[in-house]
């Protein structure tokens, strides 16, 4: 049942000094909630939740989240994000960067962090509007570069960038993670994924599936926002991120991924600082508002002639409420992991 304040967010009647205000204190009653006061409590829920995840389907609600995210008007999304079309954190090394430079300070950071060369063969699991899947097949042609997408209007927008800029080597596939088992047993040098293990739940299954499409040497280089302490799932009841945004899913913690070294072992694991995240979020809310005309028929497209202003208000909320998480306490609550994994050798 929608919260009562939510005629008035879906109206745009609430100032934005407002909504950050009320978001402010959403996200301490979340703290309050994880916060816990003695360190045996706190792992003896964390091992639960590690087991509860073990338990559970690979991923759940994902025609939600495509839904809510991925079949959005292209159009639209473009208006808000830089030119790379990142739909996830970029790097501000000193705040004073453009949008344009900060998608490409984390593009370079991933290919140096996982460890990339010309001739690898490459997969971007969860590709999103391609930025790294295009970005990677410019800067290394020898390359063969594979995309996996869930989302209809996201291939379509990838074939169409790689035919505009001459790219033989990139190939969208469309298929959902959780039931595609296309790729044969040692097809990848490299697995990427940005953003898309918090749309997951069984990470026991899904690492021993990418480490069968990983050859003997091969990585996986994992890019995810987190907490730094407790994990925790966006549950029906928790309100209005839940219910419009983020249904089913998943906030890490940054040490999550430690519970589920079964077929694949990290090698390094990296933190970058909650105010990329927020700065990222800030340029897109500032897109979004400066193209309000622009964007309202391809809001319609999406979501129908009668819901163009309440859509668009919701936007805006979810851009203010991602920058102010990852604002909280200075970037050093919510922030983003990196991880790089190896696939364990099998004693021959």
């Amino acid at each position: 049942m929608p919260a009562w304040y939510e005629p008035y967010l879906d109206g745009g009647y609430i100032p934005i000094p407002v909504l950050r205000y009320g978001i402010r204190r959403e996200l301490q009653v979340r703290i309050n909630e994880i916060t816990y006061n003695n360190v045996e409590d706190s792992l003896r829920d964390k091992l639960d939740f590690v087991r509860q995840l073990r338990e559970r389907p690979i991923a759940i609600n994902t025609d939600d989240a495509n839904k809510q995210h991925y079949e959005v008007s292209t159009e639209f999304i473009q208006m808000c994000l830089g030119p790379r079309m990142k739909y996830s954190c970029c790097l501000f090394p000193t705040g004073k960067e453009s949008l344009a430079e900060a998608e490409e300070k984390m593009l370079a950071l991933y290919v140096e962090r996982a460890g990339l060369r010309p001739g690898m063969k490459i997969l971007d699991l969860g590709c999103g509007w391609g930025s790294l899947s295009l970005y990677l097949a410019e800067k290394f042609p020898t390359s063969s570069i594979t995309s996996l997408s869930n989302s209809r209007t996201q291939k379509i927008f990838i074939d169409e960038q790689a035919r505009q800029k001459g790219f033989k080597n990139l190939t969208v596939v469309t298929g959902d993670v959780k039931d595609y088992d296309d790729f044969k047993p040692g097809s990848f040098d490299r697995v990427l994924s940005i953003e898309m293990f918090e749309h997951m739940k069984n990470y026991a299954f899904l690492l021993r599936k990418v480490s069968k499409w990983l050859a003997d040497e091969g990585k996986l280089f994992v890019h995810i926002f987190c907490h730094k302490a407790q994990p925790y799932d966006y549950k029906d009841g928790d309100g209005w991120m839940t219910d419009y945004f983020f249904t089913g899913g998943t906030m890490p913690s940054s040490d999550l991924f430690l519970y589920f070294q079964d077929d694949l072992a990290i090698e390094q694991h990296w933190a970058v600082n909650g105010k990329h995240y927020a700065q990222t979020c800030e340029e897109w809310l500032k897109l979004q508002l400066a193209h309000r005309k622009q964007a309202e028929p391809h809001l319609e497209k999406t979501y129908g002639k009668g819901e163009v202003t309440r859509w668009y208000n919701r936007w805006i909320v979810f851009y203010l409420a991602c920058a102010e998480l990852f604002a909280w306490d200075n970037g050093n609550e919510w922030y983003v992991g990196h991880y790089l994994f190896s696939k364990k050798q099998v004693a021959k």
